[in-house]
């Protein structure tokens, strides 16, 4: 599965490497686990292209392979500490700017037929509100915030 053009390159996958788990081969032995880099690499077209799993060339490992390790990494909160050790380098170099922060949620479509202009039920609109508002701070910006923000953040509420 050699592929000329990459995604990542030797600097990037250097610094991810270590971070993802090591594939072991199971105890009774069977087809060799493919290799995380090349997992990644089909991830990352998946992502790039908006593509579905069904149509991932065949010069990366299968789409269940993918999909299964993209779950697993998921579960297991590798995403998570991949995006905070970057995050905390690029802190590190100064290239934050924490007075100036934007937090990033998710969308949810409305239901076909639904009017224009009706407003949702209000205990289901404050509810979804909150419970993404605080999921997005508490385990994501809290946690890298630099010592000096968090505890000028906490006092603030």
């Amino acid at each position: 599965m050699a592929r000329k053009d990459r995604f990542l390159t030797e600097k990037q996958w250097r610094k991810i490497e270590p971070l993802l788990p090591a594939r072991k081969p199971t105890p009774k032995g069977g087809r060799p686990p493919c290799e995380n880099r090349e997992v990644l690499e089909g991830i990352l077209w998946i992502l790039r292209t908006g593509a579905p799993w069904a149509d991932l060339p065949k010069e990366y490992p299968s789409a269940s392979t993918c999909w299964r390790r993209l779950s697993q990494w998921q579960e297991e909160d590798i995403w998570l500490k991949i995006w905070s050790i970057f995050l905390q380098q690029l802190d590190d170099e100064g290239k934050l700017d924490w007075y100036e922060n934007f937090g990033d949620g998710y969308f949810s479509a409305a239901k076909k037929g639904a009017l224009q202009w009706e407003k949702p039920s209000g205990a289901k609109a404050q509810s979804f509100w909150w419970w993404s508002t605080v999921r997005v701070f508490q385990s994501e910006i809290i946690a890298v915030l630099h010592p000096r923000m968090r505890r000028s953040w906490w006092k603030k509420l």
